[in-house]
């Protein structure tokens, strides 16, 4: 089978030659740190997955966040961190090497609505001549007879706005100025029907991806009504339009324990989690047993990764069963930490090539 066909069966529980091969990636430290890396030359992503050959997979992005995004620049040293401004306006401070870590956010460009309101004629505009979007070129770049399964981006409803506010921003905002949130969600969705109404029906897709990241250890960010009431009914705007193009799996990246909010996406037409993690919330088998209709992409506990070949193997056993009824694409539960050695790495990939049929 092509690529996208083994995607497409598999994913939708028909019978398929082998599972799909695939990652989601690395963080930058591995590639300074694996001598496996290092010694093919490999610096990105892209080379990563054409080196360990795993099956091509693409995404078609629109542009439904803040447009023009703010100038990235320093604004000062200290010691060993910098304060910097990034390209959603806000003001962090970073560590001044090459160290990867979650930045300090110091404030945010939106912490009222009349900062909303401002910003939102700025940079927010639907029609903003920059969001249009060069549709005969990705037609040429993805054709129809393409090999391989392409989606659609469906943004982000909450999480970005999230980003943008921060964690404690988010927080007030929910309880000091709802409509401002809520303006907030109901602009997202705009803008990305925008870039739906433009793409959808010029170019055949396979899936649709979005992102939130709005969970943490113990549930999420806000509470699950709020979902329920401002996020699904944008949810299921999206989703009607997906479905009315033939576009039934939709899945969405939310780090963290997805449980409280895993019914309110099922309702609303978001029938995948991708990359799943484990730790925060459980085994891919315990929510796929729960949730009929749900598929996991990920779900590989990374921490097993790091203890070696005997609990690689055992975690990969208890992964078999739902691998082979579809449905269900194994990979690392997000981008592989350098702590995982490269000699853990490379066991992991060959002992779920040699069990799911990959060789």
């Amino acid at each position: 089978m092509a690529a996208r066909e083994r995607f497409n069966r598999q994913m939708h529980g028909q019978s398929f030659d082998r599972c799909f091969h695939m990652e989601f990636g690395y963080w930058e430290e591995n590639y300074r740190e694996w001598d496996l890396f290092v010694e093919h030359g490999i610096t990105n992503e892209a080379q990563a997955n054409v080196f360990f050959g795993f099956d091509p997979i693409e995404i078609v992005w629109g542009n439904h966040w803040i447009s023009p995004a703010f100038e990235e620049k320093v604004l000062e040293r200290r010691g060993d961190k910098l304060i910097v401004q990034n390209r959603e306006g806000l003001i962090a401070e970073v560590p001044a090497g090459n160290h990867s870590t979650i930045p300090h956010y110091i404030s945010s460009p939106i912490t009222t609505p009349e900062d909303w309101a401002r910003i939102k004629a700025e940079r927010f505009v639907v029609d903003d001549p920059a969001r249009s979007i060069d549709v005969e070129g990705i037609s040429k770049r993805h054709p129809q007879d393409r090999d391989y399964p392409l989606g659609i981006d469906c943004g982000s409803m909450i999480g970005k706005i999230r980003d943008l506010l921060t964690f404690e921003g988010i927080c007030y905002a929910w309880s000091d100025y709802p409509d401002m949130l809520e303006d907030m969600v109901e602009t997202c969705c705009l803008l990305v029907e925008n870039t739906l109404d433009q793409l959808l029906g010029k170019l055949t897709f396979d899936f649709a991806s979005g992102w939130e990241d709005i969970c943490f250890n113990h549930g999420p960010i806000l509470p699950p009504s709020f979902f329920r009431d401002v996020i699904a009914p944008r949810y299921k705007r999206i989703s009607s339009k997906l479905r009315n193009h033939g576009i039934n799996l939709w899945y969405m990246d939310c780090d963290g324990d997805v449980r409280p909010l895993l019914p309110i996406f099922m309702e609303s037409g978001i029938n995948c989690l991708f990359p799943y993690e484990v730790n925060s919330c459980a085994h891919p088998g315990v929510l796929l047993d729960q949730y009929e209709g749900l598929r996991i992409m990920g779900g590989v506990d990374k921490m097993q990764l790091k203890e070696g070949p005997e609990a690689i193997l055992a975690y990969l056993q208890s992964l078999a069963p739902y691998v082979a009824r579809g449905g269900y694409i194994p990979f690392c539960d997000h981008r592989c930490p350098p702590d995982v050695s490269p000699a853990n790495y490379l066991y992991y990939l060959d002992l779920k090539e040699k069990m799911f049929g990959m060789e």
